[in-house]
């Protein structure tokens, strides 16, 4: 090899070992870059979720539990307002306190004070710990009744998927209040006016899901295993008391004649395709046999399906709805 042929190549080695390097810098970089960006996102994310108006108590404890925490605004208003309690979603497995901006804002403005609850999630307790935790925030309320100057006669709840099927099992449920008990909270009521759901399971029974979806595994979700701690691949061979508890928290089952109105809404169509668990478990379709039987029965139940968050005419139905039922001029 003569001289210029050496020079040549050994330039040619610098320059592809150069190469090499800036792309695995440029790697570096990126990788560092990428969690500030997440953590970013977070950020905006949790910012997006806090209270546009800070809640008149925060952090309130509703019950023995960490997770038995609610956030209060209470409306101003010259005689005791109705109440509105926020039950956030989250498969049972995650979530905490919150409520859209924008309800809080109208209703505050409306004169309907607002409570944000949390609950325990499945990997500390089964159910139905999430829904008798939510059924004691009702009751807390209405404990302090006198103090915070809201109305007990008049408590609507509202959430999204898991929240919505504890908004449906309390204005469903029989009355849980124990007028003998030890504790004050539990002699109160856990009735309920109304309810304004998104996205809501109407049961969380597998086999009901199973026979509502007979061309999905929709009934195997996760958060369903997780929230029974049952296989559901093996769902015609459990215990009998876990099919007592599928029925037992279920707000379907719960409906008779002297219940409450339900208005529910489904960002998917009633055609829309079921591709995933996720689509199945939020499907309008959940909506029907409720439908049926309350028209039965005589009690008012309006359902919207292919109505996002944040359509301002979901936004009118969900207030005029609220007035309507928690008799607000």
């Amino acid at each position: 090899m003569n001289v210029t042929a050496a020079v040549r190549t050994a330039l040619s080695s610098i320059t592809l070992g150069l190469l090499i390097t800036c792309t695995l810098l440029g790697q570096d970089a990126s990788r560092q870059r990428e969690p500030g960006r997440r953590a970013r996102e977070r950020r905006k994310s949790q910012e997006n979720r806090r209270p546009a108006v800070p809640p008149t108590h925060a952090d309130v404890k509703y019950g023995p539990h960490d997770r038995n925490v609610m956030d209060v605004w209470l409306a101003d208003a010259d005689k005791p307002a109705p109440v509105l309690v926020s039950i956030h979603g989250g498969g049972f497995r995650h979530g905490n306190k919150s409520v859209s901006n924008a309800l809080l804002k109208h209703c505050l403005a409306s004169r309907i004070s607002v409570v944000a609850i949390t609950y325990r999630l499945s990997d500390e307790a089964i159910a139905p710990a999430q829904f008798f935790d939510s059924a004691r925030a009702v009751q807390f309320i209405r404990h302090n009744s006198k103090q915070w100057s809201v109305d007990p006669n008049r408590i609507a709840a509202t959430g999204g998927s898991a929240g919505a099927g504890i908004s449906l099992w309390l204005g469903f449920h029989d009355d849980l209040a124990d007028p003998g008990n030890d504790d004050p909270v539990l002699r109160q009521s856990t009735r309920l006016s109304c309810m304004i759901v998104n996205n809501g399971q109407t049961s969380y029974d597998p086999r009901f899901i199973r026979d509502l979806f007979p061309k999905s595994d929709t009934y195997r979700n996760s958060a369903l295993a997780q929230l029974f701690d049952v296989d559901l691949n093996n769902l015609d061979g459990l215990p009998p008391e876990k099919y007592k508890l599928f029925e037992q928290v279920s707000a379907i089952n719960h409906l008779t004649k002297d219940d409450v109105p339900a208005l529910l809404f489904y960002g998917s169509q009633m055609e829309t395709p079921i591709t995933s668990r996720s689509i199945g478990i939020h499907h309008p379709r959940f909506s029907r046999p409720l439908k049926d039987k309350m028209d039965q029965l005589g009690i008012d139940c309006h359902v919207h399906a292919g109505l996002e968050r944040g359509n301002s005419e979901r936004g009118k139905l969900t207030m005029d709805f609220l007035k309507k039922h928690l008799q607000v001029d």
